[in-house]
């Protein structure tokens, strides 16, 4: 198994990590619509969904993936 990190997604808070590929399966841990850059929490339900997404795409692009 491979520890996936990227500075394009929040850090993970606790004893875990953001995601972990295990042959050719990534498996990414729940995210919360923090934005990395500013570490601040949207305001509506929309743009927090928007974000946990973007959180998402960020990891997966972290391994090659979309």
């Amino acid at each position: 198994m491979v520890r996936i990190t990227t500075t394009e997604a929040p850090a993970a808070i606790g004893p875990y990590s953001q995601a972990w590929l295990a042959g050719t399966t990534l498996y990414i841990s729940g995210q919360i619509p923090v934005d990395p850059k500013t570490g601040e929490i949207p305001a509506t339900i929309e743009e927090q969904t928007a974000q946990v997404i973007s959180n998402i795409k960020n990891i997966l692009a972290e391994n090659d993936m979309t």
